[in-house]
């Protein structure tokens, strides 16, 4: 399979967007990649906007980006509060200054922006943080899925067909050594 010892880690917090967590990471693991659900530490398991929960297999501030090779920020409401947390945004830039994949979809453009990686960067998010990423000095575009350097974004849940395969296409660049 195309991601075969890739490891992934799929941050979690409470209100994510059931489709934006579960789609992709049981994409990943289609793909062979093992997907590590990392949590702020608030609690063990987190409840989705739609009623799906998942439990978290460990926090961000017991890992480091050298225990990935991908990053998946889920959207909903959880973004808010996971760009509250410290090691969340740490784990974030490191991936991000690693030249690791970090993958943001509707508003996980929060926790970007908070992490301090979009100045300069083309990227999309759902269109009610539009501003919030262009005063944060990214160049906002209304795109199902746009990949500047390492950032992967997209705008909703209809683009996760779009968003996956960006993530797995970048992913087998590293494999290739293309990158």
């Amino acid at each position: 399979m195309e991601l075969d010892g890739k490891r992934i880690a799929v941050l979690a917090e409470d209100l994510y967007e059931d489709m934006e967590l579960w789609y992709p990471a049981i994409r990943m693991k289609e793909a062979g990649a093992k997907v590590i659900v990392v949590g702020t530490g608030t609690a063990e398991t987190y409840a989705g906007k739609r009623g799906l929960s998942v439990t978290a297999e460990t926090t961000a501030d017991k890992v480091a980006e050298a225990d990935f090779d991908a990053l998946i920020v889920p959207g909903g409401y959880a973004p808010d509060l996971l760009r509250r947390h410290k090691s969340v945004l740490k784990l974030v830039r490191d991936m991000f200054d690693a030249g690791k994949p970090v993958a943001a979809i509707c508003h996980a453009g929060w926790v970007l922006v908070s992490a301090g990686v979009v100045r300069g960067k083309r990227l999309t998010s759902v269109a009610a943080i539009k501003d919030d990423m262009v005063n944060a000095g990214a160049q906002w575009e209304d795109s199902e899925v746009v990949v500047d350097g390492n950032l992967i974004t997209s705008r909703k849940p209809d683009d996760l067909p779009a968003f996956c395969k960006a993530i797995i296409a970048s992913l087998s660049k590293v494999v290739t050594g293309v990158r």
